[in-house]
This record gives C-alpha cells, sequence and structure tokens, in this order.
C-alpha cells in the first residue's frame, strides 16, 4: 500500500520549456546556450551548481566569463526561471490535498536560482511557496548529487524513513525512473505539460485495490502476489476510492471474482 509520494518539480510539479530557456541565456551572451542546456541532466558548469559543487556567486561569475561580460544575481536567476512555464494552481491543490493521507516530498536536480523562487511567496498565485506543498524538500544542490545518481535516493530513504515499495516515485525522466525502479519504488511517469492529476488518482487506487484483496489470499501466498491479478481491472469501479478521501463511500471486496 502507498504510504508516501516523492514528486519531481520540473516536468512535473511546474511544466519545463527548455526552448524558452535556451533563449534566454542567450539573450545574456552565451552564445552556445542550446548544446549546454538540457530538460534533464546538465553538462558543465550547469551540472556543476546542481550537484552544489560551485555556489549561486560562483556561478554568476563563470557564466558571465562565458558571456564575455559581468552579470547581475537577478539576471542570472531571470535566465533560469525561464525553464518554467507558469505554474498550475491545480497541481498544487491537488498535491496539498494529497498530505491529508500521505506523506509528500520533492526530489529535484535543482539550484539556488531556482529555489530562491520556488520557495518563496511568488511561487504561487496564492502567495504559498513550495515547501507549503511537501513534508521535505530533497534538493540535489544541497545534497551534493543529482539524479539518477543512486546517493541522492539513498540519502532520502534515510533521512526520512520511507521504505521504498510503499512510496511512489513521480518523475518525468527515464533515466530516473529506470532507477527509482532498481530501488524498489513503485513509479509513474508522466509527460511533460502533462495534467497527470486522474491518471495518478487512478495508479494510488490500484494500489488500494491489491491491499484490501491481501487480507483474503489463501494462506501461503507471497505479499503483494495477488492471483489472477490481470482480472483486476473490468472490477475497478467496484472499489473506487477518493486518495484525497473526499468520498466515503461503501466498498465491494472482489476477492470472489479472483480464481483460486
Amino acid at each position: 500500500m502507498i504510504k508516501n509520494i516523492v514528486f519531481d518539480f520540473g516536468g512535473v510539479i511546474v511544466d519545463i520549456d527548455r526552448d524558452k530557456a535556451v533563449q534566454a541565456f542567450i539573450k545574456l551572451g552565451l552564445a552556445d546556450a542550446d548544446t549546454r542546456l538540457d530538460k534533464y541532466h546538465q553538462t558543465g558548469i550547469f551540472q556543476e551548481l546542481e550537484e552544489g559543487k560551485l555556489s549561486a556567486d560562483e556561478f554568476r561569475k563563470q557564466l558571465g566569463d562565458l558571456c564575455g561580460r559581468e552579470l547581475t544575481m537577478e539576471e542570472t536567476k531571470q535566465a533560469w526561471l525561464g525553464f518554467f512555464n507558469e505554474v498550475d494552481l491545480r497541481k498544487l491543490d491537488y498535491i496539498l490535498g494529497l498530505r491529508k493521507s500521505y506523506h509528500v516530498y520533492l526530489l529535484s536536480n535543482t539550484n539556488p536560482f531556482v529555489m530562491s523562487w520556488a520557495c518563496s511567496p511568488e511561487f504561487s498565485s496564492e502567495g504559498k511557496p513550495l515547501n507549503d506543498y511537501c513534508d521535505k524538500l530533497y534538493l540535489s544542490y544541497q545534497l551534493g548529487h543529482t539524479k539518477p545518481a543512486p546517493e541522492i535516493f539513498d540519502f532520502m530513504i534515510k533521512d526520512s524513513h520511507v521504505i521504498p515499495s510503499e512510496t511512489l516515485f513521480v518523475d518525468d525522466g527515464s533515466s530516473n525512473i529506470h532507477i527509482g525502479k532498481e530501488l524498489g519504488f513503485e513509479t509513474f511517469q508522466p509527460e511533460n505539460g502533462a495534467d497527470w492529476r486522474q491518471e495518478l488518482t487512478v495508479t494510488l487506487n490500484s494500489s488500494e485495490e491489491v491491499s484490501l484483496c491481501s487480507s483474503h489470499l489463501p494462506e501461503g501466498t507471497p505479499e503483494g502476489k495477488v492471483p489472477g491479478k490481470q482480472f483486476l481491472k473490468p472490477f475497478q469501479l467496484f472499489l473506487f476510492k477518493c486518495p484525497l478521501r473526499c468520498i466515503q463511500s461503501v466498498t465491494v471486496c472482489i476477492c470472489q471474482f479472483i480464481p483460486r
């Protein structure tokens, strides 16, 4: 049964627009920005910033050298914010609702320029910072590692005491999802820009359905091994429960439909 949800930031909570970011850095004077910037994993000084090997000010200075002029902290920050489109308040409200039933964490490859905005009242139209929507933020530049390195996952697991098999990892990056599965997490990979709320609700409900059936399994059945699991899909309507607990409804055990 899922007890924890770990969200990625860019591409999940907030949509990413790489092309807009490339243009923002070109405007600063970084002519080869298109070859330096990636949606999922940076290189050079961009990667060093997200790994915490460069401070924000050191990055500003080195970026200025590449641009051929001195840059201010504010214009450097605004170039980084070019990655993000307008924050969808519906997703934030959904995540806030999830916290009534789950522990919610953030695990992100990011940097102090982005987080100085995200962790401020400017982040949402309701004046709430990102930290108001999560139990805790795990940020690459503070931890010294970026996804998909297993070290950043290991730190989060030990610090939060989550059990991977009880945790849903939500990320739009294929390599991050791959390592998440290897470490034992349940995973969900939405596309950047998608409204994933309904699909995530179905994923969480599916987890609850299997858990509800576990009390009626034949003696000796290994945990998590539901006989005839392929037959669950047609009967999901009988067990549908909103993970936000906004609807209290009677559910019907479907074990009678599962062949022994």
